[in-house]
């Protein structure tokens, strides 16, 4: 069985709670993501994703110069990086989300998505049945 460690990002792009929601967008944009990481020194303390962005952000009326405090998401599923992939591809599935912030206490140390699980052979399944768990209709997406 493999572990998470084996197929995390580790070269991630994080946000601070200094941050604006603007200067998170050009970060998902210059790095072609859909979810940024918000620290707090290297403490994870929340996810700023696009959907958290266009929900939170512009259809509540909140200037891009708002604080990514303001919009993004603080209660967080994450995984230790000995996690078995299996172990990961469940919690994803259980909690209908697509990224999952690998940590060391609370530590932000990589994040895995359902796209690492896809390109990699010994995973694929896992991946897939993750997948259809997240997509089923009526579950929201993170």
């Amino acid at each position: 069985m493999r572990e998470i460690r084996e197929i995390m990002t580790q070269e991630i792009e994080t946000c601070s709670l200094l941050d604006n929601v603007y200067e998170a967008a050009v970060k998902m944009k210059d790095w072609n993501v859909g979810a940024i990481p918000v620290v707090d020194g290297d403490r994870l303390v929340g996810m700023i994703t696009d959907r958290d962005i266009v929900i939170r952000g512009v259809a509540d009326k909140h200037p891009p110069s708002s604080k990514v405090e303001d919009v993004m998401s603080e209660h967080l599923i994450t995984a230790t990086p000995d996690m078995s992939t299996q172990e990961a591809t469940r919690l994803m599935a259980e909690h209908q989300i697509r990224r999952l912030p690998i940590v060391e206490g609370d530590k932000l140390v990589g994040i895995v998505a359902l796209g690492d699980f896809a390109v990699n052979e010994m995973t694929d399944q896992q991946a897939q049945h993750a997948l259809s768990e997240i997509s089923e209709p009526g579950n929201q997406i993170q």
